[in-house]
């Protein structure tokens, strides 16, 4: 056969049909059109009309700039090279409690190799410190048996979609708007996503009824719902649950038989007084709900809170409430992926079992914590604000996690506008504010949101001394806008 005229061995209509199904807005079309316009600033500078491409779309902190923990990036590099920890000179290189926290990590690896791969599940006697940090921040027991250490909390999330999902027929109920991290997943394992909506004019609320009203008219239509997603405080929206409807959820999912699979990776970032994180796990054995009542997975994480290490990719979920049976499943996939990386899970121990009072690290760690926290919380109220100044604009607080999720209140024009270029509205009013003033933001339609409501996802992490220059970009872009499509 002629090699030239034989159709090529892979197509967009032979590869696996649930890739081409599968969406993940945070990085897509407004990213990689950021990504060319970098490109003509590094060949043609003064080409465009800024002069830095400033990447809003995805809680990435230390790419703008955040600096990493001290104590944790001590520990890790001692780790990394234990021939330092011979040097004569190391005590005036690094804390003292960095040294024996160091020596303590590199005596529960094998060998002290950190270039060998672990035990599946992560290193025991990492998990045992996990564990314990958890028990700390509960008050009730955790096991590093249900610990599974892994490359970021997103692994963990697809593990639980391999597991759940046995066909089109199986459901997750998802929040809308919800991290697409949850849509592209199940539409890879192909599930079926069930949404809930989340209500924008209670601050972005959940309510069981409605949850309830999804899950039946889904299995009136066949689909077998197999696990209800929780994201505490929430990606996109920032809300932060508060201790009674946790627990409504909790006994929902008891009720109806659902996996609650609870996303927590910003368990550290809540900026309301009159709020505070209580995790899934606590409120169920607070309820006196044990491994037989609830089936429960909590997702953490390395990449956000406060230490922001997203390119060292570590996290974990915790499993409870599954038979021994099962379990030998998670662990026969996780074996698959041989183990997740050994930087990543000394610093997802880190994370969990931090400084304490006494130690010679805990002030500046403290201090770097605390400063990291208020400052993220000064720029989202600086960037609310601001949001709900501009026209046809408004702007729920972000009680929590790293983003806003303003709803434009659009011009019929701009409407049509986006019409005549296939894009949803909002997509047009990011592409348009990223070719004007070279901020990336990400479309609401990519989240999911109430039809003929529209949004864009910002994130709180440009450095503050960075925040004025954007409102003030942001505004004036949008007054323009405004005025090119006004009614």
């Amino acid at each position: 056969m002629d090699r030239a005229a034989a159709a090529p061995p892979v197509s967009v209509n032979t590869i696996n049909p649930k890739v081409l199904k599968c969406q993940y807005a945070v990085r897509g079309a407004i990213v990689s059109h950021a990504q060319r316009l970098q490109q003509e600033l590094q060949t043609s500078q003064g080409s465009l009309p800024f002069d830095e491409i400033l990447y809003c779309n995805i809680g990435n902190p230390q790419s703008l700039g955040q600096q990493p923990i001290t104590f944790f990036r001590e520990v890790l590099a001692l780790c990394d090279h234990p021939a330092l920890l011979g040097k004569s000179n190391i005590d005036a290189l690094f804390s003292k409690d960095a040294i024996g926290r160091a020596q303590k990590i590199l005596d529960l690896i094998p060998g002290r190799a950190t270039g060998a791969y672990s035990h599946s599940q992560g290193i025991k006697g990492l998990r045992d410190a996990i564990a314990a940090g958890i028990a700390i921040r509960d008050g009730f027991p955790a096991n590093a048996d249900d610990i599974f250490l892994t490359d970021g909390a997103s692994p963990g999330v697809h593990m639980m979609m391999q597991l759940l999902i046995r066909s089109e027929n199986d459901g997750i109920l998802c929040p809308i708007p919800q991290y697409p991290l949850y849509s592209a997943s199940i539409a890879l394992h192909g599930g079926s996503l069930v949404p809930y909506y989340l209500d924008e004019a209670t601050g972005w609320g959940l309510e069981i009824s409605d949850v309830k009203k999804q899950l039946e008219d889904a299995r009136s239509k066949g689909i077998t719902v197999r696990a209800l997603v929780v994201i505490n405080p929430g990606n996109p929206t920032g809300q932060v649950l508060a201790e009674e409807n946790q627990k409504k959820i909790v006994e929902f999912c008891k009720n109806e038989g659902l996996v609650l699979l609870a996303d927590e990776v910003y368990q550290e970032n809540v900026y309301v007084d009159n709020k505070k994180f209580n995790s899934f796990k606590k409120i169920a054995r607070s309820m006196g709900y044990g491994e037989e009542d609830l089936s429960l997975v909590s997702f953490q994480s390395i990449s956000k809170g406060y230490h922001g290490e997203c390119g060292k990719r570590g996290g974990y979920m915790e499993v409870t409430g599954f038979s021994a049976e099962v379990r030998e499943q998670f662990y026969k996939v996780a074996s698959v992926n041989l183990c997740s990386n050994i930087s990543g899970q000394i610093i997802a121990s880190l994370v969990m079992n931090p400084p304490k009072v006494g130690d010679e690290s805990y002030k500046s760690f403290i201090a770097e914590k605390n400063g990291i926290l208020s400052s993220l919380a000064r720029r989202a109220k600086a960037l609310e604000d601001a949001f709900n100044s501009l026209e046809g604009v408004t702007c729920n607080k972000a009680e929590g996690a790293m983003y806003l999720f303003p709803r434009l209140h659009l011009p019929q024009k701009a409407i049509d506008a986006a019409k005549v270029v296939i894009a949803a509205p909002d997509a047009l009013y990011a592409h348009r504010l990223l070719d004007a003033t070279g901020i990336v933001v990400v479309p609401g339609s990519g989240f999911g949101q109430v039809p003929g409501t529209w949004h864009v996802r910002c994130t709180i992490l440009p450095q503050e001394d960075k925040i004025p220059a954007i409102i003030s970009r942001l505004k004036a872009f949008h007054e323009a806008f405004m005025d090119e499509f006004r009614d």
